[in-house]
């Protein structure tokens, strides 16, 4: 499993049209949400996926801090195959590259309800009331980092 770490303006046509189809499958078609996915967030985002020879298998996109929090956030999170680790391996990744470029005190996310241990499990904490996205329950999650003056090593 290979990992990619690319701004917009380094995927390539195909790369973009993969990680947008996937999206849609899964964001659109599979949980019933008519919306516009692409959007103009995209431009700005770090796209960080996890790919083997059958394709994208894990993929979410990084925003920088003040784009949808105080935080640098992590969404559009998908795991083709559920419950094998490919999330959660492509959140740390996220994470460990939220702290490398923001040096962030912490990195946001909306989590659908159903996918809250995961995202505890990886550090997150959750921070709202549930709330609606699209007629689906979230919840705010924050990941508290240590404070790059304070990192051991």
């Amino acid at each position: 499993m290979e990992l990619y770490v690319k701004k917009f303006s380094e995927l390539t046509v195909d790369e973009l049209y993969q990680l947008l189809r996937l999206r849609a499958e899964v964001f659109v078609v599979e949980q019933g949400c008519p919306y516009v996915d692409p959007d103009d967030r995209d431009r700005d985002a770090i796209h960080i996926w996890l790919q083997d020879g059958d394709g994208i298998q894990a993929y979410l996109r990084l925003m920088a801090e003040g784009v949808e929090s105080e935080y640098p956030s992590i969404g559009r999170v998908i795991a083709v195959r559920r419950r094998c680790g490919l999330g959660s391996r492509v959140v740390a990744e996220a994470i460990r590259i939220a702290q490398e470029v923001y040096h962030p005190k912490g990195i946001y996310l909306e989590s659908q309800v159903y996918a809250r241990s995961l995202y505890e499990k990886l550090g997150f904490r959750q921070t709202s009331d549930e709330f609606l996205i699209d007629g689906i329950p979230h919840i705010a999650m924050l990941f508290d980092c240590i404070a790059p003056d304070t990192r051991i090593g």
